[in-house]
């Protein structure tokens, strides 16, 4: 599949100048990018969904120094 969006003269320079950096071309930088932020999108939700049900649980959190005491450390 193939696409075109419009970037004005800095746009266009800043994205080129980051795919050069990281010697992508710009197409895979744009690729890269918005597959990055995907994931970044789809991680925050499956981890409210997993704090979500870590609070539903009524479990708690403990501090650190209460672990070691729990572990005899």
């Amino acid at each position: 599949m193939a696409f075109s969006i419009r970037l004005t003269d800095e746009e266009r320079a800043l994205a080129e100048s980051y795919a050069k950096l990281h010697s992508y071309t710009l197409a895979e930088a744009f690729k890269r990018a918005l597959f990055e932020r995907i994931e970044d999108e789809y991680d925050v939700v499956v981890a409210q969904e997993a704090y979500d049900e870590y609070v539903a649980e009524g479990r708690r959190s403990r501090s650190i120094d209460e672990l070691w005491k729990e572990c005899d450390l």
